[in-house]
């Protein structure tokens, strides 16, 4: 009867890093593969010829292998060069290749954004600066994930986007932000609705048929919070879920809308005038909102940056 006998097993070697060939090694193997002169490749390389020759004894040792046989007149390549060379030039065209990536995404020559954005923030301030960049970084692929408001900060802390732009009602853990606009709450009306060109107390607004996102988003909580504190009752007309559509309405007529200040200078409605709503004033910041302790890829960082440069002037 026949036993089985395994065969022996045999442990590959694991080569330590300071066994393997250092970039300068290969250099001086392919220069002086293809030059077939010490001279001449320490001339290609801006080196001396001791230093090339130091090299590639260092290489040979290292592969233990005679990679060029030396005379007094010439220097030859063995049949092991002639086999490393593919190795070598693979390995440094790989290297030079991982440089040019990285140098392309440092500069911005190429990358991936992935920005969130409420729907009105997507729809009002974010075009605008995404054409920009997209003017200054076209190899750039910048998308855009429009979401409900309850959804924003979700979508930055799970690291489904590289930042959010946008306002956050309330400090949040994991989350930081960059503010790079102040903003507040404002009437806005067709130019018939206000008497005067000055701000209007929540107490006046409450004389005007109001056109109000539902309850439940930022916008509206800020809203309520400034009713609740001057002791006022607004006549609601229309709740709606996206201020685009409260400003539409107000454009048509319908009342008067309560938004914030920012996102009218974005829209296409010039019949519409804006009131700065007061007693109480209500501000806002939008901001780029990032995860802590993630670090902004160098195109995220670049349009974070054309943010700030955007809305730098008043």
């Amino acid at each position: 009867m026949l036993k089985n006998v395994s065969s022996p097993v045999v442990e590959k070697k694991t080569m330590s890093l300071k066994s393997l060939p250092s970039i300068r090694q290969l250099r001086a193997f392919v220069a002086v593969y293809y030059t077939g002169s010490l001279s001449a490749a320490a001339e290609a390389l801006a080196l001396t010829q001791p230093a090339v020759t130091v090299l590639i004894k260092e290489l040979e040792e290292k592969l233990s292998v005679r990679l060029f046989d030396r005379t007094t007149r010439a220097l030859r390549r063995t049949e092991a060069a002639t086999e490393a060379i593919a190795f070598a030039e693979r390995a440094l065209g790989e290297l030079d290749a991982m440089s040019t990536s990285m140098l392309d995404l440092a500069e911005t020559r190429k990358g991936r954004i992935r920005i969130a954005a409420t729907s009105t923030v997507a729809q009002t301030i974010l075009p605008k600066v995404i054409r920009r960049f997209l003017d200054l970084h076209p190899s750039v692929q910048v998308n855009v994930d429009d979401c409900a408001p309850s959804e924003f900060a979700e979508r930055v802390l799970s690291e489904r986007v590289d930042l959010g732009v946008g306002t956050l009602e309330s400090d949040i853990t994991g989350l930081a932000e960059h503010r790079f606009l102040d903003d507040y709450l404002c009437a806005v009306a067709t130019g018939e609705a206000f008497d005067e060109d000055k701000p209007l107390t929540w107490k006046q607004l409450a004389s005007f048929p109001a056109i109000l996102v539902r309850p439940g988003y930022g916008v509206r909580r800020s809203i309520d919070r400034a009713v609740h504190q001057a002791d006022v009752q607004l006549q609601v007309a229309f709740e709606v879920s996206l201020l685009t559509t409260a400003i539409a309405m107000a454009a048509n007529g319908l009342g008067v809308a309560v938004i914030p200040h920012s996102i009218l200078a974005h829209t296409h409605y010039s019949n519409l005038v804006a009131r700065r709503l007061i007693r109480p004033t209500v501000q806002r910041t939008i901001s780029v909102v990032f995860k802590e302790g993630r670090s902004l890829s160098p195109s995220a960082q670049a349009f974070a940056d054309l943010l700030e440069l955007e809305f730098a002037a008043p």
